[in-house]
């Protein structure tokens, strides 16, 4: 048979071929649909609505009538010269760099520690994932509990050990409120941290700590030139990705403290809410709501451009 009829012959077949292709494509498509309907309604929308209303003029008034003027940036304005919007972003930096302290370290020491195989090892790494996996609200409350003034089992433990000889109002003291909120959110994130420096440190060869010791490495000198510089990428990750999930933390400051006492541990996303819900200065608190994101949407950048430099390094 000529070589030409062959060709002839086999269009047809690849021509069927990518016509199959074509119509499992657009199934799959189909499928996809119904999920990209629902990111858009629960997601685009709302964030598209929410910058519409930090460039207009909208409050309880003319939310009622409908009209909303157009205002551009007045509204950022407003806040960057709000002492209050100042004082939230302020508590908002230091109870997130406490917690991350506290979060990254506590984190980090369990994993080294949890690295060593011992009996028990996995049932008591499971029972430390229970802080993590708790709702954020049951978590808060339970630390309510604790920390309660009259009956807390903190108070008690500190009482009958001689460290204090009244009871403390951990949560209705000024001084005392932002150390007590930032407690609680470092033992929900330390689990966190310590399942992914614990995946890093697992990864790590343990050809090099044999060869270190052949070469009389101590402890000190084995987790200085090799734990820490091959688990530098996961560290790194692990540092921005909590600094973004402890910078947006509102339900677990609002069920303790509800940003009191006198704004003490008002962080950005609970001062967001109070303009919102309780002022009901809905543009200036989409304002807000804009920064948080504008903040959070710059660190997952510096997230993922750290990735991608790691990746190519």
């Amino acid at each position: 048979m000529p070589i030409s009829s062959l060709e002839q012959q086999g269009a047809p077949v690849a021509t069927r071929r990518s016509q199959r292709t074509g119509t499992r494509k657009q199934r799959g498509n189909g499928f996809l649909l119904p999920a990209l309907l629902f990111i858009a309604f629960m997601t685009v929308y709302p964030l598209a609505y929410n910058i519409w209303l930090a460039v207009h003029g909208t409050d309880i008034g003319n939310l009622l009538r409908g009209s909303s003027p157009f205002v551009g940036f007045d509204n950022f304005r407003t806040l960057a010269d709000d002492q209050a919007f100042r004082h939230a972003l302020l508590i908002s930096l230091v109870f997130t760099a406490g917690a991350l302290f506290l979060q990254f370290t506590l984190g980090f020491a369990l994993a080294l520690f949890f690295s060593q195989p011992f009996p028990g090892n996995r049932t008591l790494r499971a029972l430390l994932l229970l802080g993590w996996l708790l709702p954020i609200v049951v978590s808060a409350n339970v630390w309510r509990w604790l920390l309660d003034g009259s009956y807390g089992l903190f108070n008690a433990f500190l009482l009958a050990t001689g460290l204090i000889d009244r009871p403390a109002f951990w949560l209705t003291d000024q001084h005392a409120a932002l150390t007590a909120v930032i407690l609680a959110n470092a033992w929900v994130g330390v689990p966190f941290n310590m399942v992914l420096l614990l995946a890093g440190l697992q990864g790590i060869s343990p050809s090099l700590y044999e060869a270190a010791m052949i070469d009389g490495a101590g402890m000190w000198e084995r987790f200085r030139f090799i734990t820490l510089p091959q688990v530098r990428a996961v560290a790194l990750t692990v540092l921005l990705l909590s600094f973004v999930y402890t910078f947006k933390v509102f339900d677990l400051i609002f069920v303790l403290t509800q940003g009191g006492p006198v704004d003490a541990t008002t962080t950005l996303p609970v001062y967001t809410y109070q303009l919102t819900f309780t002022s009901f200065a809905f543009s200036k608190g989409a304002a807000a709501a804009t920064v948080l994101l504008l903040i959070s949407l710059s660190l997952s950048g510096l997230y993922v451009w750290t990735i991608r430099r790691e990746e190519a390094s």
